[in-house]
């Protein structure tokens, strides 16, 4: 039975790869100048001081790239705080988790002032006994590190836990790990498709009808019992 349950953020409770693929453009945008077509595609794989040295260059910016790289944070915090929406039924989810007194922590590589100012302003931060973010930890999610703290925190182990993530690594990570694993459906991921799906125990192309997964829940740990037995 699920005694806990772990949730990324970005990609999974937040719909807030939007963002990250507008990025350049708002900020363009605020300077009253036309983005390129396709800007966010460009800037998408790379770091912000990689963007802003492309920004520069490639607008003629008076600027350095510290000063670019602050107005990318800022545009970022702005949206976090004031217009990233909840992936659409995830409030179901917690709900649920809550009724069922399960405890929930957050997970996240992103920074934990812009995951708490969406979650908070989403009215759903009160469900979460805590936040763990990789830069406090040490380690991305390459490493289980970040899921074992959660692990203390939930004081449950990991065969009784459920990770939710939307990426490939992180779904291998916890796996290997011994969590059990849900995958949420990201467009941003969809290159791991594939992966994605051999690797999660449960793949929700949304967050569908709650008792339609626990179900799945049910059966998955049916057939773990048998593999043990």
């Amino acid at each position: 039975m699920i005694k806990g349950v772990i949730f990324d953020v970005d990609g999974v409770l937040l719909n807030s790869m939007p963002v990250w693929e507008n990025l350049g453009e708002l900020y363009l945008d605020h300077l009253g100048i036309e983005a390129e077509k396709n800007l966010g595609e460009t800037l998408f794989e790379m770091s912000l001081e990689e963007a802003a040295d492309y920004l520069i260059s490639h607008y003629n910016l008076e600027k350095t790239v510290e000063e670019v790289v602050q107005g990318l944070n800022k545009e970022v915090e702005d949206y976090y705080a004031k217009r990233v929406p909840l992936k659409e039924g995830g409030r179901q989810y917690l709900e649920e988790f809550r009724e069922r007194k399960i405890p929930m922590v957050i997970a996240t590589t992103g920074d934990r002032k812009n995951a708490e100012a969406a979650l908070s302003r989403l009215k759903v931060l009160p469900y979460f006994q805590g936040v763990f973010t990789a830069s406090e930890i040490g380690s991305g999610k390459d490493q289980p590190d970040i899921y074992f703290a959660a692990l203390l925190q939930l004081d449950t182990e990991p065969e009784q836990t459920w990770v939710f993530e939307d990426t490939y690594q992180a779904l291998r990570t916890a796996k290997h790990a011994g969590f059990k694993t849900v995958a949420v459906y990201d467009k941003a991921n969809d290159k791991n498709l594939a992966q994605i799906l051999n690797t999660a125990d449960i793949y929700l192309p949304e967050f569908d009808d709650f008792n339609v997964f626990w179900n799945r829940v049910s059966e998955e740990e049916k057939e773990q019992l048998l593999i043990v037995e």
